[in-house]
């Protein structure tokens, strides 16, 4: 599953206040990034329809049905599949390879590693 940048947007706001009423959506991205409330409501609309978004009334209230995690990591395993041929010792050499890290940073990845490790 792949969320278009126009459902990302939305869900964004959902995410990090759920419950915001369709009209507080409408403001608050009119203010963002200049979407007029017919647009941010054809995007709610859509995100309702996939099942991303549940409606509750009186007064359109927002609910996210999809975690931010979830979505990431749907995200991530496209990205990986298409871009790696479903390898992601790939993806992460790429990433490595491509910035310089801390030490901090490095320990994080041994210790994630030893972890992934274990439950093998």
């Amino acid at each position: 599953m792949r969320l278009a940048e126009t459902e990302h947007r939305v869900m964004n706001q959902i995410w990090n206040k759920e419950g915001i009423t369709a009209k507080e959506l409408a403001e608050v991205l009119g203010e963002l990034i200049g979407w007029s409330k017919t647009t941010t409501y054809t995007v709610i609309s859509r995100c309702i329809e996939k099942g991303y978004i549940r409606r509750e009334d009186p007064k359109f209230h927002c609910y996210s049905t999809i975690s931010r995690q979830q979505v990431g990591e749907w995200e991530t395993d496209e990205l990986v599949f298409r871009n790696y041929h479903n390898r992601p010792d790939l993806l992460v050499a790429s990433l490595l390879g491509r910035r310089k890290l801390s030490a901090e940073q490095i320990a994080n990845l041994h210790e994630l590693l030893k972890q992934m490790e274990a439950e093998i």
